[in-house]
């Protein structure tokens, strides 16, 4: 299970060689390189798609336990976790850049990060970070063969059983973090709170909850008091959490399950209270939905400060000049992130529910507007959209329509034709179901625009391709996510335009509609509605994240 077929193809490994591949892996030193792919196809087979998740969502109260016996077998204690000095995070939105927030804003007051989070957009070494960089590609492939080698062996006298994927990325990260020293790690919760694999650490030094909504209902139920019981769950008797301003019926049971559990529960002040003593906050990440995840950082950040340090805590105070710059340099790729390409500016959020698409709208129709205002002639509007699970579309693209796009396109979360295999399995669909949701999306758009719905003329991409419905007026559905880059930007973006893929063929009725694209001096694209989607197109729009 260490090699891919063609590394088995490379290494007859006899008893001996084993035996002394086991010995040098333990002390990280092996006569010959351990490809990253390798350990990243070995990874994927843990995956659990959707319909694995049925058996498992039954037996979720079961999952620290269970987790508890992986981490041992993996060769860590929970007891070593505390020597991590955890800020452990969860919410329904805004949970990730909160994360980010702290991150940045602890390494820039001298200490050494590390931040687990989920899911990566392009590459899985982004989910483990070192002093904010993704670690690299040789210490992930090290430490991955450590951890998995080491729950191989045990497989068999535990009745077979493996982590899940993100089971053993948790896991890894943790023996990442104690091996590689840091003075801190930030932890983002998975799913829900109370039996996520996060969980398993039993004192961070302080928690945080953002902001709480519908989602994920088949695993933490269909209402904000029951999905906001299972965020509550990461709270720890005496240590400090932190909270911002909750949807209706959330936050009593916040308040009630603290004091169940006997943990302290703050409320953070908004982000202008903390300016009547200090200079206007600028903050790294767009958007005015930012501004509540930036305060709940500060409150973490100077909480874990002051329990290094001072006794006590206390959420009045006046930001550090640090941690003013750290707001100010937070980075946080595919949330409410634009990108410049040549005539072509992106605007990437993976928003995906009704809040977050609420504030993506907001925040697209403010920026574009900026943007609009130095263009030099006519600008084209065109939204790029799909979304995973059940989420409810029409209510999504209900929202979207105010910022009047000239061309709404529909696509799957597949990168390009010919690679849907691990997205098919991830999504429990096969192509020709992902191709139907998307008309479906078109239909809904239409219906939205008060547009005819034709069925009668079908095509886009001709040949070999499946057949789709060709554009209405002012919408297409694309196979994949390249090509409805390549026709939305018609060759005006040099870094698509550099890649060596196949340019897929359009029909020349399809190309002909695209007129006011080619006439357009600028062109503003949103790309919303799934973190799949947004890390798909930035793989192209932004190779260095793939290397």
């Amino acid at each position: 299970g260490f090699f891919s077929a063609a590394s088995r193809q490379r290494l007859v490994l006899s008893r001996g060689f084993y035996d002394t591949f086991l010995f040098l892996l333990n002390f990280s030193v092996l006569p010959f390189a351990l490809l990253p792919q390798d350990a990243i196809a070995t990874l994927n087979t843990l995956q659990v798609y959707a319909a694995a998740l049925k058996e498992l969502r039954s037996k979720c109260h079961l999952q620290l336990k269970t987790m508890r016996g992986f981490l041992e077998r993996a060769g860590l204690t929970v007891d070593e976790l505390d020597r991590l000095n955890i800020i452990h995070v969860t919410g329904t939105k805004g949970k990730g850049s909160t994360c980010a927030f702290t991150e940045q804003i602890l390494r820039n007051c001298g200490f050494r990060t590390g931040f687990f989070s989920s899911p990566h957009l392009v590459q899985v070494t982004e989910r483990i970070r070192i002093n904010g960089q993704p670690i690299g590609k040789e210490l992930f492939t090290k430490y991955f063969w450590q951890i998995y080698r080491r729950l191989d062996e045990t497989k068999d006298a535990n009745g077979g059983t493996m982590p899940t994927y993100f089971g053993i990325l948790t896991i890894l990260a943790f023996h990442i973090f104690l091996q590689e020293k840091v003075d801190l790690a930030v932890i983002e919760v998975g799913i829900g709170g109370a039996y996520d694999n996060t969980n398993i650490i039993r004192r961070p030094w302080v928690c945080g909850i953002s902001f709480l909504d519908i989602d994920h209902t088949d695993i933490l139920g269909d209402t904000i008091e029951k999905i906001a019981w299972h965020k509550a769950g990461i709270f720890k008797p005496g240590v400090p959490a932190f909270t911002i301003r909750q949807p209706e019926g959330a936050m009593p049971v916040l308040e009630q399950r603290a004091k169940e559990i006997g943990c302290p529960l703050w409320m953070c002040p908004q982000l202008e209270d903390y300016q009547a003593e200090c200079k206007p906050l600028h903050l790294g990440l767009a958007g005015q939905h930012q501004r509540s995840n930036a305060s709940l950082a500060l409150q973490l950040s100077h909480t874990w400060l002051q329990m290094r340090g001072l006794p006590g805590w206390a959420t009045a105070f006046t930001p550090s000049p640090m941690m003013v710059k750290g707001l100010a340099d937070t980075e946080w790729p595919g949330r409410s992130q634009t990108l410049k390409r040549g005539a072509v500016t992106y605007f990437l959020d993976g928003a995906h529910t009704l809040h977050s698409i609420q504030a993506c709208a907001q925040w697209f129709r403010e920026t574009a507007a900026e943007h609009e205002r130095n263009a030099s002639g006519p600008v084209a509007r065109v939204l790029l959209f799909n979304v995973t699970g059940e989420r409810d579309a029409a209510a999504f693209l209900k929202l979207l329509v105010p910022c009047h796009f000239d061309f709404a396109v529909f696509c799957p979360c597949i990168a390009e034709v010919g690679t849907s295999n691990i997205q098919e399995k991830k999504f429990d669909m096969s192509v020709e179901e992902m191709l139907s949701r998307c008309l479906d999306n078109e239909r809904i758009w239409r219906l939205h625009n008060h547009q005819d719905d034709n069925r009668d003329n079908l095509l886009l991409i001709e040949d070999s391709l499946p057949r789709l419905p060709e554009n209405r007026g002012d919408t297409l559905v694309f196979p994949c996510i390249f090509s409805a880059l390549q026709w939305i930007t018609h060759g005006r973006n040099s870094v698509l335009s550099d890649q060596a893929k196949t340019t897929l063929p359009v029909k020349p009725s399809v190309t002909a509609k695209a007129a006011s694209l080619r006439e357009a001096s600028d062109i503003q694209v949103l790309i919303t509605g799934s973190l799949y989607l947004v890390g798909g197109a930035l793989k192209y729009l932004d190779p260095a994240s793939s290397k």
